[in-house]
């Protein structure tokens, strides 16, 4: 299974006084900007997705609406899940995906340091590796989804996912 893990767009500051509760915070105008520039680069180098799931929060659901766009996924199919969520337990995360038996390609939509984590667990290491950015992506071949067992085929930083769109 190839395991695509992307970071969520650049999302209103936390310090702005406009800003809504956590779970509603939203991508700014730059943030969408940046993402859908992300999502072309990354639909010119990845091949059809099979599931797209999503943290519920409203800047990774609307990430996953920009990649969905991109990559000609319909935007209902778009499943949530709360093991996307900062905290979540990473091995129930591998465990609701490998329920998921005929998927062989699935983008996930989430926050750091989680999705830093879902990495580090697929590669069996105690520690992240890795440090995504805001609208950052992954891939990774996952040999064994539960336990997970993978190799990082690719990191990627959104400036060189945008140079590809």
């Amino acid at each position: 299974m190839l395991l695509f893990l992307v970071r969520h767009g650049i999302a209103i500051d936390r310090e702005d006084p406009k800003c809504p509760a956590e779970a509603e915070r939203y991508l700014t105008e730059e943030g969408i900007k940046k993402t859908r520039e992300v999502a072309r680069g990354v639909a010119a180098i990845a091949g059809k997705p099979d599931l797209f799931l999503s943290s519920p929060y409203v800047r990774a659901m609307q990430t996953a609406h920009l990649f969905a766009a991109a990559m000609k996924y319909r935007k209902q199919k778009i499943r949530k899940t709360n093991l996307l969520l900062p905290g979540s337990d990473v091995a129930a995360f591998f465990r609701e995906l490998a329920r998921d038996k005929n998927v062989e390609s699935v983008f996930c939509f989430g926050h750091a340091p989680h999705l830093d984590e879902v990495i580090a667990a697929a590669l069996g290491s105690k520690r992240d590796a890795t440090s995504l950015k805001k609208a950052g992506a992954a891939c990774l071949e996952l040999r064994r989804v539960a336990p997970p067992s993978g190799t990082l085929v690719w990191l990627a930083t959104p400036k060189m996912l945008k140079k590809l769109s």
